[in-house]
């Protein structure tokens, strides 16, 4: 049992309340996840040619500035640095293949949580209300996030086990469920090349949604390329650099809920956690149904 949540906001003026408004939608699931929490929070782009590397790493809390200058001299070039405690972003216009060898290499205990333009994600274990303030999420400004309480049923409770998800750029995924058949989407998946960081069901959804985009298709047929691949009881929410999307298996087996407004978007496991957001009373609140795709665009 975990809880997903998700905001996106319409409403330009309340994009600087973004992680207040989320804030008690994540606290209002720790008892669907209290072993750890994760969000990944879509900021406006960097420049075009530049890339945001969010990493993690408990034993690099006061060394991220030393990793930041051992990079400028060994690649070139100055790397902007963003430090919350366990957590860093670097951004720089390097090329992306060279910076994740260059830390493969120098840093490999050090975890390279998202790649892209707009988004940023903090994850780690403990109680959501102590992920949060760890990572001051109730500061996040944004256009949309996607965040996750989780009680761990099939893998390990650690940070890299945590939700959400990533592959490739600017794309992230979080789920309450079980997927049957991860292993061998895995197997299908590590013959084209993909690799994977942990044993997590979860993960394997992600990368096959990603890897069906990266091929070429749009989200909506991934989506649907998802229901005819994935097996077992799921929500999934994810996150692009300009959407959200929602799709339940088709049993509708996991909970999720739905508040559409003129000011925003929100998405939880369970209404309490919508609840508190501004004039509820007046937007649209509705079960999404099962096999079915739900986006909205920012």
């Amino acid at each position: 049992m975990c809880g997903i949540v998700g905001l996106l906001v319409k409403n330009p003026a309340m994009r600087a309340h973004l992680g207040e408004l989320m804030m008690p939608m994540l606290i209002g699931m720790t008892e669907r996840g209290p072993d750890s929490a994760g969000m990944a929070v879509f900021t406006p782009p960097v420049a075009e040619s530049a890339r945001k590397y969010n990493l993690y790493s408990p034993e690099m809390a006061a060394q991220w500035p030393r990793l930041a200058d051992e990079l400028a001299m060994s690649l070139g070039g100055k790397p902007e640095l963003h430090v919350k405690g366990n957590h860093a972003i670097i951004v720089s216009s390097l090329p992306p293949a060279d910076i994740k060898a260059w830390l493969k290499t120098r840093y490999p205990n050090v975890h390279l949580l998202s790649v892209g333009r707009a988004i940023d994600v903090y994850k780690d274990t403990g109680l959501p209300a102590d992920v949060a303030a760890r990572y001051d999420f109730s500061q996040f400004q944004g256009t949309h996030l996607v965040g996750h309480t989780r009680m761990a049923t099939e893998s390990a409770v650690t940070p890299a086990h945590a939700h959400p998800f990533t592959a490739g750029e600017d794309w992230c995924l979080v789920h309450n469920g079980s997927l049957s058949n991860a292993c061998s989407i895995r197997r299908k998946l590590e013959r084209e090349g993909i690799v994977f960081e942990t044993d997590n069901d979860t993960e394997a959804a992600c990368r096959f949604l990603e890897w069906r985009m990266r091929e070429g298709d749009d989200l909506r047929t991934a989506l649907q390329k998802g229901f005819d691949e994935l097996d077992g009881f799921y929500t999934l929410l994810m996150g692009t650099k300009d959407q959200l999307a929602l799709i339940r298996d088709p049993f509708a087996c996991k909970p999720a809920v739905v508040a559409e407004h003129d000011d925003y978007v929100a998405i939880a496991s369970e209404f309490r956690s919508l609840a508190h957001l501004p004039d509820i009373k007046n937007a649209k609140v509705f079960e999404p149904s099962p096999k079915e795709m739900y986006v909205w665009k920012v």
